[in-house]
This record gives structure tokens, sequence and C-alpha cells, in this order.
């Protein structure tokens, strides 16, 4: 099976659910707490497939990594000048 046709498989599932739902809220009510959970619950199934849909839909481009040119030339020394040495400390002070 094609994803579209698991989609759509998963859509009717939620279709029978949502009637099935209608005929306990008939029979139950619907103030009751759990019944308004499992009814949000079935709304964010629904939300979420349908997002899934608009993913699944969407065509899968091959991401390419940004290329870094690193150029060629020598680094400025000026760079590394009055500055500490990582984990060695100032040049004018001692380590206790």
């Amino acid at each position: 099976m094609s994803v579209h046709d698991d989609i759509t498989s998963v859509q009717r599932s939620l279709d029978d659910l949502n009637r099935s739902l209608g005929r306990l809220e008939h029979q139950l009510g619907s103030g009751g707490l759990e019944m308004r959970r499992v009814r949000l619950d079935a709304d964010h199934l629904r939300e979420s497939l349908a997002l899934l849909r608009e993913t699944a839909a969407a065509p899968a481009e091959p991401r390419r990594p940004d290329l870094v040119t690193i150029s060629d030339k020598p680094y400025d020394f000026s760079l590394w000048t009055d500055t500490d040495d990582e984990g060695l400390g100032a040049r004018d002070r001692h380590a206790p």
C-alpha cells in the first residue's frame, strides 16, 4: 500500500470512530468529563492526520548541505596577539 492509501484507511477509521462516539454520546450524554476527553482526543487525531496528509503530499526534495568556502590564504596573526592562552591563563599571572 502507498502512503496515500494508508492515510485514507486511517481517515476511514477515524470517521468510524466519530460515528461510534456520536452513538455513545447519544446514549451516555456529552456532558461527562470522560466523553469530552474522548471527543477531544478524536478531534486531535483528526487534526494530526490532516497535518500528516499535508506533509506526505509535499514532494520530498533532497537537501544539500550549504557549502562553506575556506580561503587558502594565511590567517592574520594579529588575531592571536594580546589574548589569553585558553586553559593557561594570562601571561602576566601565575597559577595558584
